[in-house]
């Protein structure tokens, strides 16, 4: 089963507000062919807890603009999941990301583009 048209444009709205809050190594991994319950993965890196905070909140404030609130939002501090059936927003610390490698666990499953401009820092 591909991923439906709705789920790519949340995901895309979502990774642009990401990128908005400057969170590293953006990356949508497509699971429809390998989950029942979820077609995608949305995956972020950030920096420190305010800002890992920050980036749930600008996808919660943009998803929201768009008809959407997740079903469920778990974790705070170097870990935050925010749920929205179809798409999974993972917002990690790097030293969760670099431990979990959610990235390799799901290595095989296609990525989606997303097309995010390069912020200069």
């Amino acid at each position: 089963m591909a991923v439906g048209s709705r789920t790519i444009e949340l995901t895309k709205i979502a990774a642009a507000a990401l990128a908005d809050k400057l969170g590293d190594e953006i990356v949508a991994i497509d699971l429809s062919e390998q989950l029942v319950l979820n077609q995608v993965f949305l995956l972020v890196t950030g920096s420190n807890e305010p800002q890992l905070q920050a980036l749930s909140d600008e996808v919660q404030r943009k998803l929201a603009e768009a008809g959407e609130k997740p079903v469920r939002k778990e974790g705070s501090g170097s870990w935050i999941l925010l749920d929205y059936t179809d798409l999974v927003v993972h917002i990690q610390s790097t030293e969760l990301r670099n431990y979990y490698m959610l990235d390799r666990l799901w290595n095989d499953c296609p990525k989606i583009e997303l097309n995010l401009a390069k912020a200069v820092r």
